[in-house]
Formats: C-alpha cells, structure tokens, sequence
C-alpha cells in the first residue's frame, strides 16, 4: 500500500476522532453495546440507553423523550428510554449512546404488575408496596384510630376526578400534629410520587408517617416533634397515574386524555413540570404532548398541580420578594420535600438556573445535612439537569419555603429487600431531621447536633439525683462535601419548656473533658429532681458552635414518680 494511502486513512480516522470529541462522549469505560445502541428488532419496546453529552445544556435537546431524572456527572451520559427509531432519531442529532442492559431489566420489572391493575394489593415479591387504595385507606386509618394526632384532609381532585370519570381519585394529605396544643406551628410539607411509575417515595412517604404515630408516646423526639411541629404529607401526589403504573405501565405522567390522544400511553402532562413558577422559563420542559416531560398548555393547568399549589400558599406564609435576587428572611420557616426516585441524590433550588439562590449557602447547608442521614449526593437542582416549573422552585420561588428534591435509590422499582433495608432506614432520620429544622430552616442546620442522649436512670422518685449525657456534635455532613465543622461553644437543656418558648429557663451542660474547644463533644450535667411533679417529663437539649449557631433539639424523658410502698408509711 503506498505512502499516500496510508496518510489518506490516517486523515479519514482523525477526522472521525474531532467529530466524536466534538459530543465530549466517552466511549471508553461504558459498558453496552455502542452505536447501533438498540437491539436488532424493531419491537417498538423501550429500552434503556446512555446518552453521552459535552454540555448541560444539550440535555435541553433529549426534553421530547423519555428522560430519566439521573445524570452520571463522571462520564457525562444521561439515561433515556427510547424504542429504537428513537434512539437513532437521538443519535442522528450528533449523541454517541450505549444500551443499559442492567438499566432496561430494572424498568421492565414494572411489565410483572401486567394484568394486576386494580387490584388492592401488589403481588409479591412487591408486596410491601402499597397500591392508590391502600395508601388512602391507611391514612383514613391512622385519623380515624388517632383523631387528636392525625387528620385526613381531601385538598383537590386528580385529573381523571375532575372530569366526572368514575375512576379519579381526591387528593388527600395526612396532617399531623397534636392537637390538643394550639398556636402557629412550623410546618413541613412532603409530596411523593408525583412521577407515577415511582414507587419507593409513596411508600416512604407513608411509613414515615406510621412511624411517627406509633413512636408518639415512646421517642421523645417523636413527641414533641408532633406537640410543637406540623407535618403535612401526601402519599402520592399523582393518583390517577400510579393506578396506570399499577397495571405494569411504564407512567411518568397524569392521565389527562387531552394530551396527545384520549387512548394514547403517552397521554398526559409532567405534573413536575407543570408549576407556575418559572413556567416554560428555560428550556427545562417540553412542548410536544406525548413527551414525557410535556409541561402542560400553560402554568399550572393541571388539577393536581393546583391542589399542591394552593395547599401549600394555605399553610405557608409568603415569605420571599417578588424580584429573584431576594432572599427570604434568615429566620424563615418552612420545609417543603419532594420525593422521586431514583438517583440517590439530594436537590435544591434553583432547577431552572445555575445562578446561586438568594438563599443558596443555607438552602446547600440543609442539603448537605440530609445526605449525612441518608448518603446521597447533595447539589442544586440544575446540576442533575435544567427543569424548569418543578415542586421546589415554586415552594422557594413563589413563597421562600425551603425546597428540596430527594431522588431515592436505583431504580423506580426497588426490591423489597432494598427497600426496607436501605431506603427505609437511611431516609427515615432524613426526614425527622427535617421536621427538626423546619422552625428556621436557613439557620438551624449550621448548628450542632445533640445526639446520644442518655440519663442514669429513666424513672425516679422525688429528689433523686439523676446524671444526663450527651453529645453535641458539629461534623454531621456528608463527608467531602465541604461543610466546615466549627467547635462546640455551649450546650443546655431545659424541662418541659422548649427554647422558644417565653418561659424557656436554661440550665447549662458541661464538657466531660473540661474545656469546649472541640467539633464534638461529649457533655454531662447531674440534675436534681426535688420538687418536681409526678409524672414524665421532657428534657430539651441543644448545643451552639463558636459561630454561634445553635443546633436542632433533641430530647429525652424523664418519669417523677413515687414509690408504691409510700403510702403504708403515711398514717
């Protein structure tokens, strides 16, 4: 072969090299099957393929299809569920893909639910999720057995509701709190599954709330948590597409028959798309009506989208100006969570923009804490990808509510196994962390931890001397994420009075090796118990860094009580 034929090659493959850098994609490192990504029939089923992008903001061009909310920022590739004309149709745009086997076997576990649409319980092995009807019976339950704890309340109607089909559902949250204690309480708002074929968060959702009701009388958190909180929760915030997913649908979407055909599977709006603020701001949604981030003729159109809204205008106050470089107050109150799967992430605004937050280093300091509980990773929302009209931007947008997004786990069908064994447990304090901190969001999570409490003894007579310990503790981020721990300065606790209270009366805790000057330490106090009253009480306790920001409250009981022989020497 001559010397020219050789240079010619050479020339034709850097040429192919420049055109492949120009994508930024890895080939390299990916496992699948690249280019063709699809398999070779032509069934019309999707399947699941990475799509490798340079920037951010080419995502913006994959919005028309089946976009997964999960973004590998080491190799840069998004995940998509596309037949195969879609993924050529993907790849004709200039993207380099892959197949996902592993990725396309997690989303076809949804097709074993096929045929079981409308049944009340999920078969096994996926038994430990239940269906629309059993999580509105729950919450129907848990009100009705404790009527002074928990409250049921229909705040909207579902699409399908709304237009007189038999099959709607009402929206219901599960309010809880104490109700024999009045006054303006913080609150915190969680929403899960407003993604239909998300199973994990609606589940979550309602064992967080069974959790709370059974620990009242027993966890001292628990208790004073419901006494002087407000915690606000709907198990699946898009009801008529859960029940589609049910019956083995890979649903993202509401089932609105006015979208891209009354019959169609792809029918419907992204009701995650759909909120008001920021609205089709940004390149975060689409326009086209059977894509599956189709954002709605205009803001706010859908009937579930409008329950959230004004639910959350009715229990929040508006606390953040109109201009979008204005923050809300540093003692704002109010939490608002998002619950999705999966990606294992932690997320909040702004989804529409990668400009900073007005309230962003506090908003990321609340984030971090979360993924400290359940390991995820904690980044603003535009990081996974630009969104624009989503949940946490409007409860920050429009009302200054600290917004997050948690995306749980790998996959939207997560195994029973996983479920109760990881997500369970790891999202579980996560979210009693956030109902800690829902008092002053953008203050409390830069405080200290009062964790490991502990008494000599639980239960004592009149007058006994009793020994509390402790720890406060300042290191409690996700580890590498930045967050600076500062030494302890003080710790202290009180009795049955909390610090808000205007008869709060502090006593101060001590450090058990003499001196604060450590990111933790354990902290010791002995307490006299003479002249108490009988009964159980509670001991708050909370500790400041040298920065003076103090932590969120934890607590311990405390039971007065006297001794049964007592009456026999009292003639």
């Amino acid at each position: 072969m001559s010397r020219n034929i050789w240079v010619s090659i050479l020339l034709v493959l850097i040429l192919l090299a420049s055109i492949a850098g120009e994508r930024g994609v890895k080939a390299a490192e990916s496992p699948g099957t690249l280019n063709p990504a699809c398999s070779n029939d032509e069934t019309g089923d999707d399947q699941v393929h990475r799509v490798y992008y340079n920037s951010l903001e080419e995502i913006k061009e994959l919005n028309s299809y089946d976009l997964f909310e999960f973004n590998n920022l080491a190799e840069k590739y998004v995940l998509v569920a596309a037949t195969d004309s879609e993924i050529r149709a993907i790849q004709s745009m200039g993207f380099l893909t892959a197949l996902d086997e592993e990725q396309t076997a997690n989303l076809h576990k949804l097709d074993q639910l096929a045929g079981h649409q409308g049944l009340q319980t999920l078969p096994s092995p996926y038994n430990c999720y239940r269906t629309v009807e059993e999580l509105y019976d729950y919450g129907a339950a848990l009100a009705s057995a404790y009527p002074n704890l928990a409250e049921w309340i229909d705040v909207g109607d579902s699409w399908e509701k709304s237009v007189g089909q038999s099959d709607g559902y009402d929206m219901f949250v599960l309010r809880l709190t104490n109700e024999t204690i009045t006054g303006d309480k913080p609150k915190l708002f969680i929403t899960a599954s407003i993604h239909a074929r998300e199973y994990t968060p609606a589940e979550l959702a309602a064992r967080f709330a069974g959790y709370l009701i059974e620990n009242y009388e027993t966890d001292a958190d628990v208790h004073w948590l419901l006494d002087y909180h407000e915690i606000h929760i709907m198990f699946t915030a898009n009801p008529d597409g859960r029940k589609e997913a049910e019956g083995g649908a890979e649903w993202r979407k509401n089932t609105n028959e006015n979208y891209c055909g009354a019959t169609s599977p792809n029918r419907g709006a992204d009701l995650n798309r759909n909120f008001e603020f920021k609205w089709n701001c940004c390149g975060g949604s689409s326009g086209s009506q059977c894509a599956e981030t189709y954002r709605g003729p205009s803001a706010a159109s859908e009937p579930e989208t409008q329950a959230i809204q004004n639910y959350m205008t009715a229990i929040f106050p508006d606390q953040r100006g109109d201009p979008l470089n204005m923050p809300a107050a540093k003692d704002a109150t109010g939490i608002y969570i998002d619950l999705h799967s999966y990606s294992r992430l932690v997320l909040w605004s702004w989804g529409f923009s990668s400009t900073l937050a007005p309230n962003g280093i506090d908003l990321r300091t609340l984030g971090r804490k979360f993924a400290f509980f359940n390991n995820y990773s904690p980044s603003p929302s535009w990081s996974l990808y630009i969104t624009d009209g989503s949940t946490e931007d409007f409860a920050y947008g429009r009302l200054g509510v600290a917004g997050y997004c948690f995306e749980l786990g790998d996959q939207f069908f997560e195994s029973c196994t996983t479920f109760e064994n990881n997500i369970l447990p790891g999202n579980l304090p996560a979210l009693i962390y956030a109902a800690k901190a829902a008092r002053t969001p953008y203050m409390t999570p830069a405080g200290p931890d009062s964790i490991n409490l502990a008494l000599s003894q639980n239960t004592v007579i009149p007058g006994a001397i009793v020994t509390l310990t402790g720890q406060i503790n300042d290191t409690r981020y996700k580890s590498g994420s930045g967050e600076a721990a500062q030494p302890i300065a003080q710790a202290q606790y009180s009795v049955d009075v909390p610090y808000w209270d205007p008869a709060y009366a502090p006593v101060e805790l001590l450090p058990a090796d003499g001196v604060f000057n450590a990111v933790s330490e354990d902290v010791t106090v002995t307490i006299d118990t003479t002249g108490w009253l009988p009964g159980r009480h509670i001991l708050f306790v909370r500790g400041k860094d040298n920065a003076n920001n103090w932590g969120a409250v934890s607590a311990v009981f405390l039971t007065v009580e006297f001794p049964l022989f007592l009456p026999l020497l009292v003639k």
